[in-house]
């Protein structure tokens, strides 16, 4: 379903200095790098595509194309090509994450494969195509479809000036003050798509929803950089707080209904079997039962830290 299409420059890289063996993190620098990339539109994945996507992802032969310089941990922007097709997707070795006081690093990788887990099993369709692989040149980890962002940003900081309304389309998720005493609120577009996604993220309890996390690509939006979710504690930082106190429709009463029937150990999503605690287990269906008691978007935690830093 791919083919080789076009270059373009990209500085936010980070480019291998050598061919032949498989590099060490150390032995990479910062550099421009110009190559070929392999587009795919993965709006609308038929099943058949998406399997067939899903092999490539699982079995292709993986080349290394450089770090993504802005990631808090090893994040590398890869190709993988598999008979005679090819396509690009960003790994995450689970090696290459950041010591943390409240989640083990060793598990973040995983995470991101347990949120795609999820989100397919039960029609949130919302987390681009994940796998987790054992056999690649860091060392296990994941490896998710590379998603081109094509739309504005969904998520933004504007000024709020004496008499400035705010941009249709867009709700106010909490209001502040910058460096120098000005005003200031951090909004994000209201769409249907857009909540759909913070529900999500309330129910795998998402400690890490910036605004840089959501990709905008035609009329989907995607949810990327899922590895800080699933703890059994509350966690949940977000910019997405523009619909707290609404009522939930009844679309998403039944996609919670639907999480809830997957949201079990030995329920087919593989790596949530292998990853989760029983603890965590328990709080993920602790957490739908919840919203399905009192169907209303939570509003933010008065007592702890509710957004993510940076926004972005």
């Amino acid at each position: 379903p791919t083919t080789p299409e076009s270059s373009f420059a990209a500085p936010w890289l980070w480019c291998p200095l050598v061919d032949g063996p498989a590099p060490s993190v150390s032995s990479l620098c910062i550099r421009q790098v110009i190559f070929v990339r392999a587009q795919m539109d993965i709006t609308a994945l038929d099943d058949a595509t998406h399997a067939h996507l899903q092999e490539i992802l699982s079995l292709g032969e993986m080349t290394i194309h450089g770090q993504i310089s802005t990631a808090s941990n090893t994040t590398l922007f890869v190709s993988l090509a598999h008979g005679g097709e090819s396509t690009t997707a960003v790994y995450k070795p689970a090696r290459g994450a950041r010591a943390l006081h409240d989640f083990d690093a060793t598990t973040l990788a995983a995470r991101e494969v347990c949120a795609y887990e999820l989100s397919r099993a039960a029609g949130w369709d919302c987390v681009p195509l994940t796998v987790w692989r054992e056999d690649l040149q860091l060392g296990a980890g994941s490896l998710q479809k590379y998603v081109e962002e094509s739309e504005p940003d969904v998520v933004d900081v504007i000024v709020l000036a004496e008499g400035a309304s705010l941009q249709p389309g867009f709700v106010v998720a909490v209001e502040g003050e910058d460096e120098t005493g000005e005003p200031v609120a951090l909004v994000h577009r209201d769409s249907s798509i857009l909540r759909l996604i913070h529900l999500f993220d309330v129910v795998i309890n998402n400690a890490d929803r910036k605004g840089g996390h959501l990709l905008s690509q035609g009329d989907r939006v995607y949810a990327i950089d899922n590895g800080l979710s699933f703890h059994a504690d509350p966690k949940l930082r977000t910019v997405l707080w523009g619909w707290a106190g609404e009522a939930l429709t009844q679309a998403e009463c039944d996609l919670l209904t639907a999480t809830a029937s997957v949201s079990n150990p030995n329920s087919g999503l593989h790596l949530c079997d292998q990853t989760l605690s029983a603890d965590e287990w328990r709080a993920l269906q602790a957490r739908i039962a919840e919203l399905l008691d009192n169907p209303v978007m939570p509003h933010p935690d008065p007592y702890r830290n509710v957004l993510p830093w940076p926004v972005f």
